[in-house]
């Protein structure tokens, strides 16, 4: 009778222990965010994945997109990109753009609104989110992999599940 009464502690402590931090990750990118850009789900999102009507835009540092990036994401370089960049993307699709967390892609969402392009959505919490909710990560290979690039270990403490690099 212990043993039961022991398992069910650790799992209502892991449950409360998970929805706590997500609860901080919600308030911390609610501060982050300018919300100039609408937000999709990571669930919504994947939905979209092979879509031939939907890019998936992948806005971090490179080193940060070769650990690991969402299925058929493309790269575009946040630290260096020019107008001509953001041109090579069609208008006839959703653009679904993503970073880490949401903040350098929200930027990027909205100089892609101001260029004039209309359905242009930010993943929510960003690749570390996506993680987060079980979703697959692939590597420079194209394989899967549990690693996400957490640009340092401030920001890694978001990533509650995957193998964290910096």
């Amino acid at each position: 009778m212990e043993t039961k009464h022991l398992l069910l502690l650790v799992v209502i402590f892991t449950t409360a222990s998970v929805v706590y931090a997500q609860s901080d990750y919600d308030k911390k990118l609610k501060s982050l965010y300018r919300h100039t850009v609408k937000t999709i789900s990571p669930t919504d999102a994947k939905k979209l994945v092979g879509n031939p009507k939907t890019v998936f835009i992948d806005t971090r540092a490179p080193e940060e997109f070769k650990v690991s990036h969402l299925p058929k994401a493309q790269f575009l370089n946040y630290n260096n990109y020019s107008t001509n960049d953001l041109k090579r993307f069609p208008k006839d699709c959703k653009l679904i753009v993503y970073c880490s967390v949401g903040y350098r892609s929200e930027r990027i969402g909205e100089k892609l609104l101001k260029l004039g392009y209309t359905d242009v959505v930010n993943l929510y919490g960003g690749i570390f989110e996506w993680k987060n909710q079980g979703l697959d990560v692939y590597n420079s290979s194209n394989y899967p992999t549990d690693s996400v690039h957490t640009y340092n270990k401030s920001w890694g403490k978001w990533l509650v599940k995957g193998i964290k690099v910096y």
